[in-house]
């Protein structure tokens, strides 16, 4: 690619019929290889050293195409996969009219507070499922690509520390996060007024990120047929319930992410 991150290198293409000869990085993702035995060859800090010099690099880089814009009316459609498949289908609670404008009313100035964000190319599913360990080492693979947005600066790094798949220790995200903020250009850096603001920007993306995730999850178990995505939805919850902490809110504020998976 171009931007100088380790994509599947093209070999062969006939667009004619569709087709379309990719570099195989092999099974080895992020994910499989921190459930292996084999884990010496490539620490973690390895991992996150190669992932985040890559965003930095994909972050600088100049698309040679449009990207679609990341705004408040797709980020609004995404929370409301939650409501729309997560709370009547997992959480056995249609929410009313009312329950949904009352939500909508409570999550849009956080939307706002994530538009507000310096906008940079993002990759949108940059976490431990897509980052490949290829059979000659560093750097990591990157895949699954396609659906690439202009969007804020913090989301796929909240996409990699706060991922659906993973539960790192907080002190061990803050670590990272605190190496890609001293690592922005001054002129981004200082809009964030510290480190902490920063921070709690990458916590409140990660936030609006779970929300959908948990819809996605549902809505793949329940549309789809896909019934173990119904398995990732717990650890997301407890991203998510660890969120709101942070942000500062109660179950009184929003009441509908707090409702658990109904008991079978």
């Amino acid at each position: 690619m171009d931007a100088g991150l380790r994509v599947p290198e093209l070999i062969h293409e006939d667009r004619d019929q569709g087709f379309l000869l990719l570099e195989d990085f092999g099974d080895n993702t992020w994910a499989l290889h921190l459930t292996s035995e084999d884990q010496k060859a490539v620490r973690l800090d390895d991992l996150f050293e190669d992932a985040l010099s890559q965003l930095a690099t994909l972050q600088a880089s100049d698309p040679p195409v449009s990207l679609p814009m990341f705004d408040i009316a797709r980020m609004q459609r995404e929370c409301d996969l939650y409501l729309d498949w997560y709370l009547p289908r997992v959480a056995g609670y249609p929410a009313s009219k009312t329950e949904r404008e009352t939500f909508h009313q409570t999550v849009l100035p956080l939307l706002k507070e994530i538009e507000s964000l310096p906008y940079v190319p993002v990759h949108l599913d940059y976490h431990s499922r897509n980052l490949m360990i290829p059979a000659d080492g560093l750097p990591l693979g990157v895949i699954d690509f396609q659906d690439a947005v202009s969007g804020p600066v913090t989301y796929d790094l909240a996409s990699l520390l706060y991922d659906c798949y993973q539960h790192y220790p907080e002190q061990v995200r803050r670590l990272w996060s605190r190496k890609f903020y001293d690592s922005l250009a001054s002129g981004q850096r200082a809009l964030f007024d510290g480190f902490e603001r920063w921070h709690r920007a990458v916590r409140l993306t990660a936030m609006q990120r779970h929300i959908k995730a948990i819809g996605i999850f549902s809505r793949l178990a329940y549309r789809d047929g896909k019934q173990h995505f119904l398995e990732e939805i717990p650890l997301t919850r407890l991203h998510l319930l660890e969120e709101l902490e942070c942000m500062g809110l109660e179950r009184s504020d929003l009441p509908l992410l707090y409702l658990a998976p109904a008991q079978d």
